[in-house]
């Protein structure tokens, strides 16, 4: 994949000023990630052949791999020309993390997650070959008062941000991020780490909240530095998914172009 290094930001569409919008040489269809989330190999395929060209990169997490048939599914998008995230959090040893990212060399995949400290995210680095490494920084299903729960004594965004510029001193290509806190790390940490947004969720959303607490609309995202997005129920739950990703894409061809 390849970056304009030299001008990450652009101006968002209708000359909306903001400098934050990313000006990497992404292909626009590819910034739209679906969430393959999912009981069986079986029904991820449905999916993927329902959506057809309406999508083009994918992510799988815990519930795919826990079915069986996880790389056979892996090969599958590969061999249809689809993108492929592999989102398993490795938190682990750190020699055990950097076997598990090393046994991605060769499948075909472009991203891989770390939800670790220090020496997690360094032993990732290490294994990568050919898979670029994003770290975990805060996960989208928590919010100020499951941080403090958990014993944190800093906002979600001082957590993000810290953990966000660690991971890329370590050399890690870019971080998992709710919406909400993208504007920040734009504007305090250099410009070409990539930035994957979860919790992708309509305004309305605010009204019926579901397991998902920090979360941004499409333009929201994008508007605040995102490079991607990833979408999982407001496709899978609209009547007519594929139509609803086509949407989501007319969304994102007005920032980013065809």
């Amino acid at each position: 994949m390849s970056m304009n290094m030299g001008n990450a930001f652009q101006d968002g569409p209708a000359g909306s000023g903001t400098g934050l919008v990313s000006a990497k040489s992404i292909p626009a269809a590819e910034r739209l990630i679906f969430a393959l989330d999912v009981a069986t190999v079986e029904e991820a395929k449905h999916w993927v052949e329902l959506l057809g060209e309406s999508v083009v990169f994918y992510k799988l997490g815990l519930q795919i791999w826990m079915a069986g048939g996880y790389w056979e599914l892996v090969e599958w998008l590969v061999g249809r020309k689809k993108q492929v995230m592999v989102d398993l959090k490795f938190f682990d040893v750190p020699e055990t993390v950097k076997l598990a990212v090393k046994q991605l060399q060769g499948r075909g995949v472009r991203f891989t997650t770390v939800h670790g400290n220090d020496g997690m995210l360094k032993a990732a680095v290490e294994g990568q070959t050919g898979v670029q490494v994003l770290a975990v920084t805060v996960l989208t299903s928590l919010d100020q008062a499951d941080l403090e729960a958990l014993g944190f004594q800093c906002k979600v965004e001082e957590l993000v941000l810290s953990r966000a510029k660690r991971a890329l001193e370590i050399g890690c290509a870019g971080v998992v991020s709710s919406g909400l806190e993208v504007p920040r790390l734009r504007k305090e940490i250099r410009s070409q780490f990539l930035i994957v947004t979860p919790g992708i969720r309509p305004v309305q959303n605010r009204e019926h909240p579901d397991d998902q607490k920090r979360t941004a609309d499409v333009e929201q995202a994008f508007l605040n530095g995102a490079d991607y997005i990833v979408v999982g129920r407001p496709i899978r739950t609209a009547p007519d998914p594929r139509a609803r990703a086509e949407e989501f894409q007319h969304r994102i061809a007005r920032w980013f172009g065809a």
